[in-house]
């Protein structure tokens, strides 16, 4: 999707700090952190959201949460924890229309919400 931010970014279009990449995800730096480290992993095919998630199968399900650990341990919070988050939809406050997960870390976090 050409209007689609994150498909942009996936396809090299925009520049990002990248963290993590393969043929199926991207994991990238958020240019507006709520931590110390934020991550951002998306899959490189579009998806609105996790209540999208059947459409992307079990296997590739599997793959994006293996890489997500991955991204965690290359941005240097998988010894000291993390929290990762997919808000999805606008009540939970959803900005972006692509499936992604937050990592957050990099210090103490509080409470969840």
């Amino acid at each position: 999707m050409s209007e689609c931010i994150f498909c942009r970014i996936a396809a090299g279009e925009i520049p990002a700090d990248i963290v993590a990449n393969d043929d199926e995800f991207i994991a990238f730096r958020d240019l507006h952190p709520l931590a110390p480290t934020h991550v951002l992993v998306v899959p490189k095919r579009h998806l609105r959201s996790l209540d999208e998630i059947e459409a992307f199968g079990d296997a590739a399900a599997g793959r994006m949460l293996r890489f997500t650990a991955a991204a965690a341990r290359s941005a240097g919070v998988a010894t000291s924890g993390y929290r990762v988050v997919s808000n999805t939809g606008p009540d939970a406050g959803q900005e972006v229309d692509h499936l992604h997960w937050h990592i957050i870390g990099g210090g103490p976090l509080g409470g969840m919400v």
